[in-house]
This record gives C-alpha cells, sequence and structure tokens, in this order.
C-alpha cells in the first residue's frame, strides 16, 4: 500500500508520523528508528529525508498535520502507521493514545 502514495502523500505521511512522535513531548529511540524504517520503504530521496530528520528533531507544526489533506483512499493507512509508530517503544504514552483517538475520529 506503501508504494501507491504520491511524493507529497510520503512525505504528509510521514509528516503525521513524526508529530506522533512527540506526542509525548520527547522521541524514543524506538520511534526513531521505526521513522528511519519507513523513510527507506518508501524510497526517499536524500533531501527528503533532511526534510524527515529536521521533524524528528522539531515537530512539525499543528497547520502541518491537519487530517483534512489526508487524502481519504489513504486514510487508514495513515491510522495503521500512526498506531505502528506510537508501539514502536513498547509503552503507549497516555497523550499518544487521546492524539490518536482524535485523528482516528476525525479520519474516520
Amino acid at each position: 500500500m506503501l508504494e501507491t502514495l504520491s511524493k507529497d502523500d510520503r512525505l504528509l505521511l510521514l509528516k503525521f508520523v513524526c508529530a506522533f512522535a512527540w506526542a509525548d513531548l520527547q522521541v524514543q529511540k524506538q520511534e526513531r528508528q521505526f521513522v528511519h524504517r519507513l523513510v527507506k520503504q518508501l524510497k526517499l530521496e536524500k533531501d527528503e529525508a533532511k526534510l524527515v530528520d529536521g521533524w524528528l528533531e522539531n515537530p512539525p507544526t499543528p497547520e502541518e498535520v491537519d487530517p483534512a489533506t489526508v487524502p481519504r483512499k489513504h486514510r487508514k493507512l495513515f491510522l495503521d502507521t500512526a498506531k505502528k509508530l506510537i508501539e514502536s517503544d513498547g509503552n503507549i504514552d497516555a497523550n499518544e493514545a487521546e492524539i490518536f483517538e482524535l485523528l482516528e475520529q476525525l479520519l474516520v
């Protein structure tokens, strides 16, 4: 399913994933590893990967992760990927769970 994403949608997905990594106000090592694996799976260019690294250092703004910008046909993929990210460190923080539930309500 990842291969069906356009370049812009790939970056949007990673922006959302990075925002979730920041939900507990710190990006865990396992979350970084998850994001880096996703970057490789999506076969991003070096300049795109640098953007993603920037989002791991400074979270995307709320305006940059507006759920209304997620294409309808990719909403399940975005939710599934966000869920995998928040589970990647073995600890689902209350903030992560709350933000995920909100995103789920907005996208379903």
